[in-house]
Parts: C-alpha cells; sequence; structure tokens
C-alpha cells in the first residue's frame, strides 16, 4: 500500500509540474510606442498559451545595439525599417521572416492648459521648447525631423528642440510642462489626459512610419515563431485597433 501510495504521489507530481516545465519565457524587445497595445496583446497570449511574454521596451535604436551585442532577445518589434534592417545586416534575422504589421502618424501636443495657439508647424516657430525624441537616432525624433524639414520649418526650429531619450519622455515633458509643445506619434498622445492634441500630420503629408516585427535567428524557444503568429494574428490586430495604430500586415 504504501508504494501504491507513492507511486499516485509521484505520478500527481509529474501531472501538475507539467504545464509548468513546458511553459517558456520568449523575450519580446519592442518601441516604446508599443508598450499599452503589447501589454494587452501579452496577457491573451500568456493564457492562450501557457508561456510568458518578458518586455523590454525602450527606443528602437538602443534596442537594435543591444541585440547586435548579444542581448537575449528572442523578437524584436520596432519603430521603424532602418532598426530591423541594422539587425538583419548583422545575420540576427532569418531571410523572409521580417513582417511590417502596423503604422502611425505623428502629432504635435501641447499641454492640457496651454493657450499657445499652434495650427501648424510654422506655429512652432513661435515657441519656446519643443520637446522630441532624439532627431539624431531614435525613430520618432527621426520621423519628426523628417517632417520638419519636409515644410520647410526645421532650421527655424533646431534651437528649440528638446532631444529625448525615446517618445515617452518627449510625451512626458509636454504633460510636465517642461517644453511648450511635442512631437510624437499620434497614439501615444491619445494616453495622456495632461495633453492635447494641437494638430495631427495627415499620413500622406508625413513620412511613412512603419513597425516591422521579427523572431531573433539565434532564438533557441521553441514558441518564438509562435509568438510572432500572434503578434500579427486577429486578436491583437483588434487590440492594435483599438490603440489607434492603422494595421497594414496583410494588406
Amino acid at each position: 500500500m504504501r508504494g501504491i501510495g507513492a507511486l499516485a504521489l509521484a505520478w500527481h507530481l509529474l501531472f501538475s509540474a507539467g504545464p509548468c516545465l513546458a511553459s517558456e519565457e520568449i523575450s519580446l524587445f519592442a518601441a516604446v510606442s508599443l508598450t499599452d497595445a503589447l501589454k494587452d496583446v501579452g496577457k491573451l497570449y500568456d493564457a492562450a498559451s501557457g508561456n510568458h511574454v518578458v518586455f523590454n521596451f525602450g527606443a528602437s535604436s538602443d534596442l537594435a545595439r543591444q541585440i547586435v551585442a548579444g542581448a537575449p532577445a528572442d523578437v524584436f518589434f520596432a519603430a521603424d525599417s532602418a532598426r530591423m534592417d541594422e539587425i538583419e545586416r548583422a545575420g540576427l534575422v532569418a531571410h523572409g521572416e521580417r513582417v511590417d504589421v502596423l503604422s502611425n502618424v505623428l502629432a504635435v501636443i501641447v499641454p492640457k492648459g496651454s493657450r499657445a495657439s499652434v495650427a501648424g508647424p510654422a506655429d512652432l516657430a513661435g515657441l519656446g521648447h519643443v520637446a522630441v525624441a532624439d532627431p539624431e537616432a531614435v525613430p520618432a525624433g527621426i520621423y519628426a525631423r523628417t517632417y520638419l524639414q519636409s515644410v520647410g520649418v526645421w532650421e527655424k526650429l533646431r534651437d528649440k528642440i528638446v532631444p529625448t531619450v525615446d517618445v515617452r519622455a518627449a510625451l512626458a515633458a509636454v504633460e510636465g510642462e517642461h517644453a511648450d509643445a511635442g512631437i510624437v506619434y499620434r497614439t501615444d498622445a491619445v494616453t495622456s489626459s495632461r495633453v492635447r492634441v494641437a494638430f495631427e500630420v495627415p499620413r500622406e503629408r508625413g513620412p511613412p512610419i512603419v513597425y516591422p516585427l521579427a523572431p531573433i535567428a539565434a532564438s533557441k524557444k521553441k514558441d518564438t515563431r509562435a509568438l510572432v503568429r500572434y503578434l500579427t494574428g486577429p486578436e491583437a490586430v483588434k487590440i492594435y485597433e483599438r490603440y489607434g495604430f492603422l494595421v497594414v500586415v496583410g494588406k
């Protein structure tokens, strides 16, 4: 009887531990502008798969450097093609596995209580400071600079630009009234009750904004590509659209 009891206990422990042993932690390096949407997607994926997504959010330029330097990323979700190109040139993305998933538009924001009249890019020249993610390195800042150059006001604004580490930091600078205005993604602007959108840059007048996604070739996780499929699937798409992203995958 004692032997039967021990055997039953062993089987119980084996099966109760099974899901834990089978689950994986999958590391997703993603642009900070995707934070809110991906956290919601991650919860659904975790529940559906039994795995757990571990996020590393930041400026795409910083994340790309980390991956090239050997950081243990399984999946990269960037905010521009150039960052994905960088790791692809380093041989870190398998050929043909990257996919463009989302697009976005730029929004010019001011503090909620601001009385400044900012109806177009030329009006920014009359302000003191404009917060922008680092225009030399960070996708949101590069997009902003490209837009301002295209409408002929970049040189007038150059000395007024307050560069920040990423787009969420630019948003925070305007929220805290450390800048008179900021240029962020529309999806970031709508997350805050402390700013108002002065104007959006029409998609056809702004630079093309693309969010590419790819598994990292060196990933040893068996469900890495299953996560990539989930991130481009119907449940994820619903969440992206709810947060205001423009979905381009499959279109």
